[in-house]
Order: C-alpha cells, then structure tokens, then sequence
C-alpha cells in the first residue's frame, strides 16, 4: 500500500479483478496486505502491522484507538490486560466474544521509551488518516450492524470532536457507520484507575454501557 494522505477506499485495497460492488472483501486477503502497509511512518518502530480479528458474518464491531505492547508483539487485538478485561466485560453483559470482530484505528503500535518498558503515546490525526482506508475495508468487508467504540481517540474519530463520551456512553447515537452505533470508554481506562473499588465500579459501569448490545442482539435472535 502506498503512502496517501487522503482516505482510500476499500476498492483501491483490495485486488484488481475484485470489486466491492458484486462481492465482499476477504477479511484473511485484508490482512495478508495490511502486514506490508508503509502509509505512515509508525511501522518503522511497531514489530508487525496489528489488524482486527473475528468472524467474517459479525453483527458486532469493537473499535478501540490501537494495539498495545503485548498486541504488537503477539499480532492481534485485545489480548493485552485491556483485551482481557473487554473479554470480562463482554462475557458479563451477555455477548459471545467469539461472534464480535475487534478491531483499532491505527493497526500500528506508536510508542514511547521510559526505561525498559516501551509505553503508549496518542495517535496523531495525520496516522489515524493514513490508516483510514484498512477500516473502511473492515466495515466494507463485514458490514456490521452494531457498532462499539472504545475511548475518546476512536469515539471522536468517527462520530466527530464535538461527542464527549463521559456525556453520551452507553447510548446509542445516529451514525452512517452502522445500523447502531454506541461508545463508552476504553478498557485501559478503568486499569488506571486509583485503586481497586473505583476499577470494581468502572469495571461494573462498563459492563452496563455494553448491554444495550446484548439486548439488540437477543431481540435479532428471537425474531
């Protein structure tokens, strides 16, 4: 894939002879290509370009900001401590990890030295544009009917800088991205709480913010 600074759609990723229009893109052919993928300049320090993971038919799409340390040194999403605790939250609220697609914003990890450890830093706007286009064959690829977003970093770069998460989690809001779009926080989040009653609490108000989904996916189920 070559560097642009301008999203790509999901035709100009995948193969000539594939069109979009007449079939759906492969997810296992997305992520073959998405492992040389030079758009910006964060593969230069991740050791492997991290993409989502799950079935091809998910209802359910998890979007968090971008893969972590243990995410980029084992290639998959979530399964770092904030993947575990998702895992947690999910099995909680009533939803079958095995029937949701995980995915990030950027697929590469961006990350600062402190010591030995190798610690988070932000996505720019400028590497979250460049790594736009492997979302959009995502949702193209799946075309999912729920939504998630997970954090501030992918809640405002889908639903826009003017939604504020700590106003509107747990809700469900208008989007073109899916039939049903909701954000609430990321999982990271309630690790770094202050201490273990506040992450019990946090823990316990994400599980709440994830069962609307539940319940959609009950309703789907019965009728």
């Amino acid at each position: 894939m070559r560097k642009r600074s301008s999203r790509i759609s999901p035709d100009r990723i995948s193969s000539p002879d594939r069109s979009p229009a007449d079939r759906s893109l492969d997810l296992a052919e997305l992520r073959e290509r998405a492992k040389s993928c030079t758009a910006c300049e964060l593969y230069k320090h991740a050791t492997q370009t991290v993409f989502g993971e799950g079935p091809q038919k998910a209802r359910v799409m998890i979007i968090g900001e971008q893969p972590g340390d243990q995410e980029d040194r084992r290639g998959r999403p979530f399964v770092g401590p904030a993947g575990t605790l998702l895992d947690r939250a999910l099995t909680a609220a009533g939803i079958d990890r095995k029937e949701v697609y995980v995915t990030n914003i950027v697929k590469h990890f961006k990350w600062e030295p402190r010591g030995k450890r190798r610690i988070h830093k932000k996505p720019s706007a400028l590497e979250i544009s460049a790594c736009r286009s492997w979302l959009d064959a995502e949702f193209a690829s799946i075309r999912p009917q729920v939504v998630v977003l997970l954090g501030a970093t992918a809640v405002q770069s889908l639903l826009g800088r003017q939604f504020l998460v700590t106003q509107r989690r747990g809700q469900w809001v208008p989007s073109s991205l899916a039939p049903h779009v909701l954000a609430t926080v990321h999982p990271s989040s309630i690790l770094r709480a202050e201490d273990d009653k506040s992450r019990q609490e946090e823990f316990l108000r994400f599980v709440e913010d994830l069962k609307p989904v539940a319940g959609l996916l009950r309703m789907r189920k019965a009728a």
